[in-house]
């Protein structure tokens, strides 16, 4: 009895889902489709100018620019770089079109400062030296001296190794005074030394010389020497900053005598003759 009762119970559930299900696929049928969305494009590209525009622009002013101004900008490269370069080579560096400018090629080619041998172009300075040791070799062909300007532009680092040798000893540098140009001379120790006379080293002894170092100056300017020193500068700088000029005072001179005190015990006979 109980089980007919759940068979009837199941059946009734199984129809009413069934009936439900119609209706859902009816209700389906009938309803209207949804319109799908729609697809929006993505925006174009802004249209974008070349990256290289700045540098054709940068090239052109250049190429447009005196011929003066493009010749000092392959001089330059020459000089700082060391290296030879074809026109295609310039052009490439520094953007000077030397074969499509007849003016740039002939000033280049009679240039002073640059060698051509008919396919580069390369630096051209006055001494063809590359490193300290031809330096030095160099500064001592010149026994009364070699200006500093002519060797400015020998290699990079020239002035550093002039420094160097002047520190060594193995040269010196004074300045000229009437060109205010500093001169390298060779100070070589395998050269004889001078002799000089007698009666010479009399007279420069015997020179006195001015108490204050303003009137050194002063003399030394006269004779076409550079002081190394200013004076007037110094004590005007000090004189501004409130620093008393002190001088320096002398020292008195001990005399040994026979109250002197003689420390030096190990070495009696050289005090021998001032206790006697």
């Amino acid at each position: 009895m109980a089980l007919k009762e759940s068979l009837n119970r199941f059946k009734k559930q199984q129809e009413s889902a069934q009936s439900l299900l119609i209706g859902i696929a009816s209700d389906r049928a009938t309803a209207t489709p949804r319109p799908a969305p729609a697809v929006t494009k993505a925006p174009a590209p802004a249209v974008k100018f070349s990256n290289d525009t700045e540098r054709l622009q940068h090239i052109n002013s250049i190429r447009k620019a005196p011929v003066g101004a493009q010749i000092k900008r392959v001089i330059d490269l020459l000089r700082e770089t060391r290296l030879s370069y074809t026109p295609e080579q310039i052009n490439q560096e520094c953007y000077v079109d030397v074969n499509a400018n007849k003016a740039v090629f002939d000033s280049l080619r009679n240039n002073l400062k640059v060698s051509y041998d008919g396919k580069s172009f390369s630096y051209k300075s006055k001494h063809r030296i590359m490193d300290k040791k031809q330096l030095l070799s160099l500064v001592r062909k010149f026994s009364e001296g070699i200006p500093v300007i002519d060797l400015k532009d020998a290699y990079p680092n020239v002035m550093d190794d002039l420094q160097a040798l002047k520190a060594s000893g193995d040269i010196w540098l004074l300045s000229n005074f009437d060109s205010q140009e500093d001169i390298a001379y060779p100070n070589d120790p395998r050269l004889p030394a001078s002799k000089v006379d007698d009666d010479l080293k009399v007279l420069f002894r015997g020179i006195e010389l001015p108490r204050d170092m303003i009137d050194i100056e002063k003399e030394l300017q006269k004779n076409g020497m550079k002081p190394a020193t200013d004076t007037a500068k110094r004590r005007a700088l000090a004189q501004s900053q409130g620093i008393p000029s002190k001088s320096k005072p002398k020292k008195k001179k001990h005399e040994i005598t026979k109250r002197t005190k003689l420390t030096n015990a190990h070495l009696p006979e050289l005090f021998q003759n001032l206790k006697n």
